[in-house]
């Protein structure tokens, strides 16, 4: 009896745990965010001065007054903003006064290696172009005879490519760490010593994320005679 409860306790672990690490991390960010927010709008406009506004209460001392935290109103606020920001940014008012401000910025010493580093940050992160993973591959790392999954990103350019002293084509491999797929190693690898995986890049991330626990579906795969793309 006792085997049977642990079994069933550790299978509702497995369903609830998912559940309830995403909720708490979906309610945090929303807060994060709303905390970020409110701080530049002005007090008669929050939610809870409004609603006690059009209740006829706007006394905060009242023993009436409405205490309200609606949670998420912040992140709707976010979202109309950059939106519109993002709207006036594509005009040619808006590309304008950003090339204006930027010029500005990069003649403060300090500021402009900040911003410069945010802008490639956030240009890497949102950008709507081609900069995801080609194709997953294995290479022997660290050492002949250790194999290690890693991502194929472009073809290795610029002094890179000049500089490897390599017959072949030099490719550009991310090897991600376990479980945290978002650190790794930048490697420049020679195209021989590359095995291409007929597995997605997506079943990939799975498999180094669950540490070789998880493995991808044999229904999708990508023919071997595939190759990667050269991106420009």
């Amino acid at each position: 009896m006792i085997s049977g409860l642990r079994n069933n306790f550790l299978a509702g672990l497995v369903v609830i745990a998912p559940i309830g690490l995403t909720a708490w991390l979906i309610w945090t960010v929303v807060g994060w965010v709303d905390g970020f927010v409110w701080p530049f709008v002005p007090g008669s406009y929050h939610p809870e001065a409004l609603i006690n506004r059009w209740f006829g209460d706007p006394n905060p001392l009242s023993p009436d007054h409405i205490t309200i935290n609606v949670r998420g109103l912040g992140v709707v606020l976010f979202f109309i903003v950059t939106i519109l920001t993002g709207w006036v940014a594509k005009g040619l008012i808006g590309r304008s006064f950003i090339s204006w401000g930027e010029g500005l910025v990069s003649r403060m010493p300090v500021v402009r290696s900040i911003y410069n580093g945010a802008k490639q940050l956030a240009e890497t992160v949102f950008a709507q172009t081609e900069t995801s993973f080609d194709r997953a591959c294995m290479i022997e790392y660290p050492r002949k005879g250790i194999w290690a999954v890693g991502f194929i990103s472009i073809k290795a350019k610029g002094e890179i490519a000049t500089k490897v002293k390599s017959d072949d084509k030099i490719m550009t491999v991310f090897l991600p760490t376990t479980p945290n797929p978002t650190s790794g190693f930048l490697l420049f690898v020679p195209e021989s010593d590359i095995t291409y995986l007929d597995m997605s890049v997506e079943d990939a991330a799975k498999l180094v994320i669950s540490a070789g626990l998880v493995y991808p579906n044999d229904k999708k795969v990508i023919p071997s005679d595939t190759k990667p793309t050269e991106k420009p």
